[in-house]
């Protein structure tokens, strides 16, 4: 079977740029009302409860990734049989990682308080929350979670999506219900609890409708077994690296500096992650694509379609950059009020600094899950993650949350982008990456004065009202983009980049007209 690929990616693009709008407007606003009728501890107690289940989940070992790259190649030649015995095995798998996970997150429930400095609101109960929590943790396990793997696979994600939306929507309005009317933060967790349940099943019934010859039966041989448990132990150190690189962070500032800091951070953290969250519908969209195109065409085809993605990727980040630099202090005067809970500017740019690093991991990253490079990935995250903590722990104790953002931008540029370049390029291009480096480096350059101008032309607007907000949010949106134009009109990647957007636009829409001669 020969994925559209760029018909999908454009589908799963959209409907998961709608869903993830949704996913921060509306929990910007719960987000909102339990700081105004809770407090600010509650934010740090949230992030703290999510920073922890992230790590409990790494008994999740990657099995999701492998699955899914498993099931690319039977997809690809119509092999229904090995896709039901995969779906099977993913079943099998699911169920133990849930029993796992209930385990050992019931054996830490003692350790939870120790993870916290200072006092904890009044009249809550850490293990309880704990433990919804963690009950929220295991049903997305139990319950079908395999299936949705189908979606991932078929390059379909849009169709998750669209269930998200509605199951999100009851969700929310639940929770918002709990807080303003009842001011309980157990009803808040418990409603998550119960939508999480519904969210899994009804998945799976609209999985099973659109794949009804698709079922967990049959066994695979011993071989493709061994395969894939090989991929899933190469995935493991590359979990553990992700989620302590993601999640050490929050757990390192509550246990030295306290929830509220945790709760100043993680509101900066919060707007940041939300732009990250659009960027990975896009990464998320193409893998799939990628991973195809990794099979079915040449190196030659597939270096060309990376150079594209490559400078699609500086794009977005030149403009995100711009919004984040100019945007972000007004944006949280606006939104926090009191000036406690403002970071210092120089700290906003830290924060620029780690947004693009994430971006350069992130975008070698989708190459290297495309191409299922694991085993030889394996170590990478891992020791960017030891880097990361030992310099966290080293750092926060003399410097606050400087050294907690300083230590992962260090992990990141030094540890992380080198190898993942040379682990991409020696594996699935089968090139040397000195050209590729000299690249990043021009982009990054060339994003760095983009970003400055967009500055500066921003400091020309006074005032840190809602007008003046809009009006510099009009000069990083204009501002950025020409300057990306004037800058890179002649490139070929330019243009290819401009025809691959003008194919995700629906048929009806261009008429017929304007079709690109290659596919991404």
């Amino acid at each position: 079977m020969k994925i559209n690929r760029t018909k999908n990616a454009s589908k799963n693009i959209f409907f998961g740029g709608i869903l993830k709008l949704y996913q921060i407007v509306i929990p910007f606003i719960l987000r909102t009302a339990m700081i105004r009728y809770l407090g600010m501890e509650y934010i740090g107690l949230n992030s703290l409860f999510i920073s922890i289940l992230s790590v409990l989940n790494l008994a999740e070992l990657g099995v999701g990734s492998a699955m899914v790259f498993s099931m690319y190649k039977p997809i690809a030649e119509d092999d229904e049989v090995t896709i039901c015995a995969l779906m099977r095995l993913y079943k099998i798998y699911y169920r133990i990682i849930g029993l796992v996970i209930l385990l050992i997150g019931l054996f830490l429930t003692p350790a939870i308080p120790k993870l916290i400095t200072g006092t904890v609101p009044l009249g809550i109960n850490v293990y309880i929350l704990y433990w919804l929590n963690l009950g929220a943790t295991v049903l997305s396990y139990w319950l079908f979670g395999y299936k949705t793997c189908l979606l991932t696979a078929h390059q379909r994600t849009y169709v998750s999506s669209r269930t998200l939306l509605c199951t999100n929507s009851v969700q929310y309005i639940l929770q918002f219900l709990a807080l303003a009317l009842f001011r309980n933060y157990y009803y808040y967790l418990f409603i998550a609890l119960f939508l999480q349940a519904v969210s899994n099943v009804v998945s799976a019934v609209i999985v099973d409708k659109m794949f009804p010859n698709y079922h967990p039966k049959g066994k695979l041989d011993k071989d493709v077994v061994k395969q894939i448990n090989q991929r899933v132990r190469d995935l493991f150190t590359n979990k553990i690296g992700n989620v302590l690189l993601n999640s050490a962070d929050s757990i390192v500032i509550s246990a030295f500096l306290g929830l509220s800091s945790l709760a100043v951070y993680n509101n900066y953290y919060y707007v940041i992650n939300c732009v990250m969250g659009f960027i990975t519908i896009f990464y998320n969209s193409i893998t799939a694509g990628i991973g195809n195109s990794i099979l079915t065409e040449t190196k030659e085809k597939n270096y060309a379609d990376f150079k594209t993605f490559q400078f699609i990727v500086f794009w977005i980040v030149a403009f995100c950059g711009s919004c984040l630099l100019c945007l972000y202090q007004p944006f949280m005067k606006l939104w926090i009020g009191d000036s406690k809970y403002v970071l210092p500017f120089t700290m906003v740019i830290l924060f620029c600094v780690y947004f693009l690093s994430l971006q350069m991991i992130r975008a070698l990253e989708t190459y290297k899950d495309a191409g299922g490079i694991w085993h030889e990935d394996r170590f990478r995250p891992l020791i960017a993650a030891i880097v990361n903590l030992v310099i966290n722990l080293i750092l926060v104790r003399h410097i606050g949350l400087y050294g907690i953002i300083i230590s992962t931008i260090l992990a990141s540029l030094f540890v992380n982008v080198p190898w993942l370049i040379h682990n991409v390029f020696t594996n699935i291009f089968r090139r040397g990456c000195l050209e590729q480096i000299f690249k990043m480096l021009e982009y990054i350059l060339i994003d760095s004065v983009i970003v400055t101008v967009t500055f500066i032309l921003c400091g020309f607007i006074k005032g840190e009202g809602y007008l003046a907000f809009v009006i510099k949010m009009f000069i990083c949106v204009i501002a950025s983009n020409a300057m990306i134009i004037l800058i890179h009109f002649k490139r070929l990647e330019f243009k290819e980049a401009i025809q691959i957007m003008w194919r995700m636009v629906p048929d009806r829409l261009r008429k017929g007209k304007g079709k690109g001669n290659r596919e991404m």
